[in-house]
């Protein structure tokens, strides 16, 4: 059986293959609703079905958005990626999703591999200091939107919450509680200084606890951003001798491996240990008790970045600075602080 052409759906409608073409790919020039209809008519009695690698080859893009994140079984990463797919669904794109694994060979091997597609933009969840993910766009005189965090070294315009401002929030409302202090389960050791959430977590609750006079001295804890791993070290923590009465969580995630820990220890939460957590990820109302946490619009980020990376007016407008798109956070109190709802 002969492959449907565009030139078939032409003749079947009674207009020419321009037209057919401005109906698919909605412009660039509009179409009467009428022709519209008799082009989507025939489309579907013939049963056509475009090309879409040849149109990628002529328009030299595709409909394809890249998202590199650094670990999607990750909650928090899994849930922002749901989110940008279904803004780019909005959108009439599709995305890839490649997972960094928090390696900068990796990151740059997405990179290479999704521009090399000629999607339409790539957005990047970066894991590190992306020097060499830098190099690259640069290179390849990338579309990209950056996503919950901005590294130094990419000049492109990103998408962000208030991290630090979240964490203040999160600490203050701790030490409401009437606790002496409030401790912090932080990063690691290689958690980078500048432009990474979780180093602007752990500078909110230092800031909120010296707005509120108490020492900072032995109250940060490292720990690795997810469950497994905190829950590790919040036994340590937990077992000592100088157990915290209070403790802010740069992640969700490690926040549900000290509550993990605490119920195995059996340490009341939060008679014995207020927890409070960062990202507001669903799993966080159904701990036991429910986790206390701090919430970005992950939708509202998504759109945008969705948004920006294929809108070039929008990607270059202001400086830096103005091209940095600041989200607000917003404290969700649950039982795990000590509050009742």
């Amino acid at each position: 059986m002969a492959k449907v052409t565009r030139d078939d759906v032409a003749r079947l409608a009674g207009t020419s293959t321009a037209v057919v073409s401005y109906v698919i790919n909605n412009g660039p020039r509009p179409v009467a609703p009428a022709t519209r209809e008799r082009v989507l008519a025939a489309i579907k009695e013939l049963g056509y079905r475009p090309d879409r690698v040849a149109q990628a080859m002529a328009s030299r893009r595709t409909d394809l958005i890249g998202l590199i994140v650094p670990d999607a079984r990750q909650p928090f990463f899994a849930e922002m990626a749901h989110a940008v797919e279904q803004a780019a669904a909005e959108r009439g794109k599709m995305v890839l999703v490649g997972n960094s694994d928090y390696l900068d060979e990796r990151e740059v091997h997405y990179l290479r591999a999704f521009l090399g597609m000629r999607v339409s933009g790539l957005i990047l969840i970066s894991q590190g200091p992306s020097e060499h993910a830098a190099t690259e766009i640069d290179a390849w005189d990338a579309r990209v939107v950056l996503m919950h965090r901005r590294p130094d070294a990419i000049d492109d315009v990103a998408v962000v919450t208030d991290d630090v401002g979240g964490a203040q929030l999160a600490t203050r409302h701790l030490l409401e509680h009437g606790h002496p202090y409030v401790a912090c389960l932080g990063g690691t050791e290689e958690t980078p200084t500048v432009g990474d959430p979780v180093t602007d977590h752990v500078e909110g609750w230092r800031r909120a606890m010296r707005e509120a006079g108490k020492s900072l001295e032995g109250r940060l804890f490292q720990a690795p951003y997810n469950r497994y791993d905190a829950y590790q070290v919040a036994l340590k923590i937990l077992s000592g001798p100088d157990r915290p009465p209070a403790l802010l969580c740069a992640t969700d995630d490690q926040a549900i491996g000290v509550l993990r820990a605490a119920r195995e220890l059996r340490i009341d939460v939060p008679g014995e240990l207020a927890v409070a957590g960062f990202d507001d990820v669903k799993e966080a109302a159904l701990t036991d008790p429910p986790l206390t946490t701090v919430a970005s619009d992950r939708i509202a980020m998504a759109r945008s970045a969705v948004d920006l990376v294929l809108d070039d007016a929008l990607r270059f407008a202001g400086s830096r600075r103005e091209r940095l798109k600041q989200f607000p956070s917003a404290l969700v109190v649950r039982r795990s602080c000590g509050c009742g709802g």
